[in-house]
């Protein structure tokens, strides 16, 4: 197939990048590298351009003759999507908008888009399927969820076949050591502690220790950035014309923030200092997917379920570049 991949200068979209070309698709990335790294980008692939030019996105679609879509650009840090809402329904909301109507001028019908655990806001019950009520506490998760039905009144009205993969904590890099995370500022927290243990920063923050946890700190699933792209090349696999399918991407096991730290510790063989400070606000204390179904529809198994491999793969990227794609 050709694929065009939105955000494909970035950290998941990249590698989603890398896997769909090794598995012998054609792959185009569209992206304004307002937050991606043209380095990112296999060489003469890289479209730039923005999702509000519907225009341009229509004329990719029909000069390559793309086959389907998958939707990685969007902002994605939820403190900000507080303090400044307006980008986040400019860009995931009404930039989404503005693919899908290209799409559907250029008869294009497979779309797979990254969406979030964030759409759930605090969860009911831990482990967390797909029947749990989708009640976004934030705009960045309200605005993943406007599109998950946009898909799918698009769906019923057009015949768009269309996944919704809801990620839980993407972590790691590619193992290969030269394709990894690099966000400016970084807000995970994987990348934050290998920042402490590169010395580019003094001390890690845990943001409460209070919590109804095994050690007082939120818990959350990581999942493999590697394992993410696989399940978006299975799902282009699966999708039928009409077809909506809507499934988290988790490893079902989850981590502490300090057991995060400890396996930093670990994995990179340096002290990393902690200091603990108060609660975030709207932070749940435990993230934790049942991916049973992804498992069962893709045919999905995550390889990655250690968290010291996941962190191994993010300190071989770190460590060789420490200033990200500048390096």
């Amino acid at each position: 197939m050709i694929i065009l991949v939105t955000g494909g200068a970035g950290y998941v979209g990249s590698h989603a990048s890398r896997m769909l070309a090794a598995a012998g698709h054609e792959v185009w990335v569209y992206d304004n590298l307002s937050l991606g790294h043209r380095e990112a980008v296999a060489e003469g692939r890289l479209i730039e351009g923005d999702l509000h030019d519907g225009e341009l996105i229509e004329q990719v679609l029909g000069e390559k003759s793309i086959d389907a879509v998958m939707h990685f650009a969007a902002l994605t840090q939820v403190g900000e999507s507080v303090s400044d809402p307006a980008s986040y329904y400019n860009n995931n909301v009404l930039g989404a908008f503005s693919l899908l109507e290209a799409m559907r001028r250029a008869g294009v019908k497979r779309f797979i888009f990254s969406s979030t655990t964030a759409t759930y806001g605090e969860p009911e019950t831990i482990p967390i399927t797909e029947k749990e009520p989708q009640q976004p506490i934030n705009p960045y998760g309200f605005t993943k969820l406007v599109i998950e039905k946009v898909l799918a009144d698009y769906a019923s009205a057009y015949g768009l076949a269309y996944a919704a993969l809801r990620y839980f904590n993407a972590a790691g890099a590619h193992p290969d050591g030269d394709l990894g995370e690099d966000h400016d500022p970084e807000t995970h927290l994987i990348p934050i502690v290998l920042q402490v243990a590169l010395g580019q920063r003094d001390q890690i923050t845990i943001f409460g220790s209070d919590y109804s946890t095994p050690d007082g700190t939120c818990v959350r699933d990581y999942v493999h950035v590697d394992d993410l792209a696989q399940a978006h090349l299975a799902a282009l696999d699966r999708l039928q014309e009409g077809e909506g399918l809507r499934l988290n991407l988790g490893t079902g096991r989850g981590n502490s923030v300090r057991e995060i730290v400890e396996a930093s510790r670990r994995v990179t063989g340096c002290e990393i200092p902690v200091v603990e400070g108060e609660r975030r606000p709207g932070d749940p204390p435990i993230l934790v997917a049942d991916a049973s179904l992804a498992r069962q529809v893709l045919d999905w198994e995550p390889r990655y379920t250690d968290i010291e491999q996941i962190i191994q793969t993010a300190w071989n990227w770190h460590r060789s570049h420490p200033h990200g794609y500048q390096d």
